[in-house]
């Protein structure tokens, strides 16, 4: 049964006393919803809060720091093995560098601006498509590949031999008072004897 203005009518009540008692009836049935909504609001959050407490008793049962501990270790390994790829292909790149005949500081540069991702080893540790690297290393790095040229000895004059003179007969040679220095004189200039 509700409680209305004619129920209090009804039993003989003022029109002040109906007022009076609606009123306070309405103030308390707002707090009773209040307090509802507010327990609703709190039975819901109740349910998520329960699903994380579930989920972090099974993570405790379960070794919760197993998989923040395994990903650091799987972090820290392919760290390692960056590190380490990279150590063996500057190797390989210097001595690419030093067959493209770069200096000193051309390696320093080729090594120091290397794009080390596009770079790729063989079996056997050296650079693949070492002949195309080459090539583009003495492109890209010009200013610092050193040439490098033999010249043989001047045959107007041609080097003295070890005793300091150079002697064009064999007279000049046969001249020579001491047995040691015209042996070693003939021995040096040997293609004017015939041997």
């Amino acid at each position: 049964m509700a409680l209305t203005r004619s129920f209090l009518k009804g039993m003989n009540l003022t029109d002040e006393q109906v007022g009076a008692i609606i009123e306070a009836h309405t103030d308390t049935v707002d707090a009773l919803k209040s307090q509802r909504d507010q327990y609703k609001a709190d039975a819901e959050k109740l349910v998520t809060v329960q699903k994380e407490l579930d989920k972090l008793k099974e993570a405790a049962e379960n070794g919760g720091d197993y998989d923040k501990l395994k990903k650091e270790f799987e972090d820290y390994k392919a760290d390692v093995q960056k590190k380490e790829t990279i150590a063996a292909k500057k190797a390989a790149l210097t001595e690419l560098a030093k067959d493209a005949g770069l200096s000193e500081a051309g390696i320093a540069k080729a090594i120091k601006y290397a794009d080390w991702d596009s770079i790729e080893l063989e079996d056997d540790g050296k650079v693949k498509d070492s002949k195309t690297q080459i090539k583009s290393l003495k492109e890209e790095w010009a200013e610092y590949v050193q040439t490098s040229q033999t010249k043989g000895a001047s045959t107007a004059n041609p080097p003295a031999g070890s005793s300091g003179k150079t002697y064009k007969t064999k007279e000049e040679i046969f001249a020579i008072k001491d047995a040691g220095e015209r042996q070693k004189a003939i021995a040096e200039n040997h293609e004017l004897f015939g041997f």
